[in-house]
């Protein structure tokens, strides 16, 4: 993606099943969970870069110990920091004696981090502080077991503040802070009750005292507790939770909107955000792992049993699109399939663009996210080249004209060419907030392979997607346009993001949305720039209604223009104004209904068709442009 965003989030969860005595005896290392739950997060570092945080609930501690612990960091070497403390002052602990793995009850009593159930989180900020104490996990304390909590989720709630005005109303004192905090509390909220229940029931029956806990520990119904806290949730979510006497939960939206998968067998239980990370890390074929419910929970109790429980109704599953396109590790089996065939499906409109003429055309990716589709777009283009060859061998046959020229002008010219162009020198942060700040430096991230394309040449490059054409304008056109070539194509696996989102990503700012800028320009250069006070007049009429009431009135805009006229415009608002290039510029976006034929399973479109699959969304539209349209900047959600 030429343009970066502050995206998702990441997820691993590490449940051994076994006596840590067993995994030094089998693994060598009392620390095989710890190790495994690094991997795992190494393995989905590209999902999450602002910081990192872990935690761990050790069973069976004696009294007087403790038994939950957390460490958090907020760098983009976050997890590498983590894991490199941690080691140092398990290492510092073996030189003093206290810690002997041949003994790992040694390991439990004094590493932080030795314990069977383990939790890690990677973070890309999309709300909230931008500090260590706004990484996940967050933590609920008490000096009863079972109300201490520990939670960390890929998500974003749309509706926080009403979850926080429920706690209000029952008399609490939330921080508004994030709608991570808004769930911890929540979930705190019910997890106090289920264990108030309890207690007081087993207190009335005459109970002693020192029994009731681990009375409670096995009572404790998680399912009950995450359907009385979830009932009102509005968002899209996977959420992961540590309770204090050693149950745990994940927990994964209705509609599937983000991603959840896991594997369990009689060693370990495992959660990820991504399938291949679990496939890799713990050596598990496609088949072993398996996609968390939406509206489901894995539930796994404190002596290592599990269960699958239904929290909430499953919807219609609307998973995150994008995960297809750009998130995800494209080492997932479907995912490189999927992204071969969303590059393949753009091969009829480059053949138009450069009218097929591949003698003339050099074929390249923007790196690096897009390079698995490149693949996919060049087995399509020489698949169509294969036909043509084939019908005019056929016909030339016909004719009885085959000949040694014949076969060098039909069979050897006009084959697509490809060369790699783009080349991503630095690893630069190019999502800075300050937009002054990350267009001087976008310009500098990318450069250009010299001499491979000449002025008669037209270049296509691939992109995954195109979100704000920034990076487009000031930086990669520019590039892209030093060897003169008589036409630029830039052709986005991605349809035209027209709204904003609302369930993880960093998109919300519609006035940021190059498709919108084209849509309002093209408004206003053909006199229908009422529609747009039109809209902001139906958006401000919506305020204050129920979310479930609000509609998209947004559309009214996009409907006064077809996908070509609004690409057109794209490509003029991004035309390079500097520098002596004069050629076409053309700006191909992928058709929605070539993409929902690529990615079946993932409809979860709404920032290509406005069509959310919560009220939330809705709501978070209706802000969006109103701020729009009030020229206020922030998210609006």
């Amino acid at each position: 993606m030429s343009d970066s965003l502050q995206h998702e989030c990441g997820i691993a969860y590490v449940r051994l099943r076994k006596n840590l005595d067993w995994y030094e005896q089998r693994h060598g290392t009392p620390l095989y969970g710890f190790h495994q739950l690094f991997l795992l997060m190494e393995k989905q570092h590209n999902r999450g870069q602002d910081g990192a945080g872990i935690g761990c609930v050790k069973l069976n501690r004696p009294l007087g110990e403790a038994f939950m612990f957390r460490d958090r960091e907020i760098s983009a070497q976050g997890l590498t920091q983590i894991f490199s403390r941690q080691l140092r002052d398990y290492n510092e602990k073996l030189r003093e004696g206290l810690i002997d793995p041949a003994h790992t009850d040694t390991v439990k009593r004094h590493f932080d981090f030795g314990g069977e159930v383990l939790l890690g989180h990677l973070r890309y900020g999309t709300s909230g502080n931008f500090d260590s104490s706004s990484c996940h996990p967050y933590f609920r304390r008490s000096i009863w077991p079972t109300r201490n909590l520990l939670l960390a989720g890929n998500f974003n709630i749309t509706n926080s503040r009403e979850l926080n005005e429920r706690l209000v109303d029952r008399g609490a004192h939330p921080i508004f802070s994030t709608d991570t905090q808004s769930i911890l509390e929540e979930v705190g909220f019910w997890l106090d009750e289920e264990h108030n229940r309890l207690y007081h029931e087993l207190r009335d029956r005459g109970v002693d005292g020192r029994d009731i806990p681990a009375h409670i520990s096995r009572d404790l119904d998680v399912a009950q507790v995450l359907r009385n806290a979830a009932k009102h949730w509005d968002g899209g979510y996977a959420v992961c939770g540590l309770i204090g006497n050693g149950d745990s939960f994940i927990f994964r939206d209705p509609n599937g909107i983000r991603p959840c998968y896991f594997i369990a067998n009689d060693e370990v239980v495992a959660v990820a955000s991504e399938r291949s990370a679990l496939m890799t890390i713990f050596n598990e074929t496609q088949a072993q792992v398996q996609e968390l419910t939406p509206g489901g929970a894995l539930i796994v109790k404190a002596d290592g049993s599990w269960k699958l429980e239904q929290i909430l109704e499953q919807r219609e599953k609307t998973h995150c699109s994008f995960e297809r396109i750009y998130f995800s590790r494209g080492n997932d089996p479907e995912i490189y399939a999927e992204r071969k065939a969303l590059g393949a499906a753009l091969a009829p409109a480059i053949c138009k663009a450069i009218d097929n003429d591949f003698a003339n055309a050099v074929i390249s990716f923007i790196p690096n996210t897009a390079e698995i589709a490149y693949y996919g777009l060049m087995s399509a283009l020489r698949q169509v080249r294969r036909s043509q060859v084939k019908r005019k061998l056929l016909d030339a046959i016909k004719a009885g004209t085959v000949d040694e020229a014949m076969l060098d002008r039909v069979i050897m010219d006009n084959w697509p060419r490809t060369e790699k162009i783009a080349h991503k020198d630095i690893k630069l942060r190019t999502f800075i907030s300050q937009e002054k700040s990350r267009v001087q430096l976008a310009s500098h991230v990318y450069d250009i392979s010299y001499g491979v394309v000449s002025e008669k040449d037209t270049l296509v490059c691939i992109d995954d997607s195109i979100v704000r054409g920034t990076t487009l304008r000031q930086s990669i056109l520019r590039i892209l346009s030093r060897p003169n070539p008589k036409k630029i194509v830039i052709a986005s696996t991605a349809p035209q993001i027209r709204y904003p989102d609302c369930y993880g990503i960093d998109m919300s700012e519609m006035g940021k949305f190059l498709a919108f800028q084209a849509a309002v320009a093209l408004a206003r250069e053909t006199g229908k720039g009422y529609v747009l006070d039109e809209v902001y007049r139906d958006c401000l009429a919506q305020v204050g209604r129920p979310a479930s009431e609000m509609k998209n009135h947004v559309r009214r805009l996009y409907d006064l223009f077809t996908d070509e006229q609004i690409s057109a415009k794209c490509a003029e608002l991004v035309y390079p104004t500097k520098g002596e290039w004069k050629g076409e510029l053309v700006l191909i976006f992928q058709k929605v209904e070539d993409m929902r034929k690529v990615l079946p399973t993932a409809k979860g479109d709404w920032y290509f068709t406005g069509d959310y699959p919560t009220p939330g969304g809705y709501a978070t539209l209706n802000r969006a442009f109103i701020n729009y349209y009030e020229k206020r900047e922030g998210r609006s959600y």
